[in-house]
C-alpha cells in the first residue's frame, strides 16, 4: 500500500461518519457517538497526515503551496469541531454548523485526492510513497489507540 491508498482509505471512513452524522436528529446518543468518532478520526488523521504527508511535501517546490493550504484547512475543520462542541446538539445552529463542516471536509478530501495526490505523485519517489504509508499507518494506529 502506498501513502495515497492509505490516506484514501481513511478519507472514506471520514466521509461515511460525516454522512451518518448528518442523518442523526437532536441530542441523541447516536449523534453524540458519531460526532465523537468523527472528531477523533479527524484529529488522528490530521496529525498523522501532516507529519507523514504534508511535512515531506513542504520540502518540494512543486507541492509546498498545496501542502500549506491543506494544513490550513485542517485548522479550519478543527475550528468547526470546537464550535460544534459549544452548541446545543438539539439546536438548529448545531446541525447548520455540522452541515457546513461536512461540506468543507468533503471539499478538503476531494481537493487532496484530485489535486494534491497528483502533484505529490510527481514529487515523491516510489520508495517514499511506500515508507510514508507505513509510517502514516503506524502513527494512525497509535493515535487511535491513545484516544480509545
Amino acid at each position: 500500500m502506498n501513502i495515497f491508498e492509505a490516506l484514501r482509505s481513511d478519507h472514506e471512513t471520514q466521509r461515511e461518519l460525516a454522512d451518518l452524522l448528518l442523518k442523526t436528529e437532536g441530542d441523541s446518543d447516536g449523534r453524540r457517538e458519531l460526532f465523537d468518532r468523527l472528531k477523533r478520526e479527524l484529529e488522528a488523521h490530521a496529525g498523522a497526515e501532516e507529519r507523514f504527508f504534508y511535512v515531506p511535501l513542504m520540502e518540494h517546490d512543486l507541492t509546498q503551496d498545496k501542502a500549506r493550504h491543506s494544513v490550513s484547512e485542517h485548522k479550519e475543520l478543527d475550528d468547526f469541531v470546537e464550535q460544534l462542541e459549544e452548541y446545543d446538539m438539539s439546536g438548529s445552529q448545531w446541525i447548520q454548523t455540522a452541515r457546513e463542516m461536512v461540506h468543507r471536509l468533503t471539499h478538503h478530501l476531494d481537493e487532496e485526492e484530485q489535486e494534491v495526490f497528483q502533484l505529490a505523485g510527481k514529487a515523491l519517489s516510489d520508495q517514499e510513497k511506500q515508507s510514508l504509508a507505513d509510517e502514516y499507518q503506524g502513527d494512525m494506529e497509535r493515535r487511535r489507540d491513545a484516544v480509545a
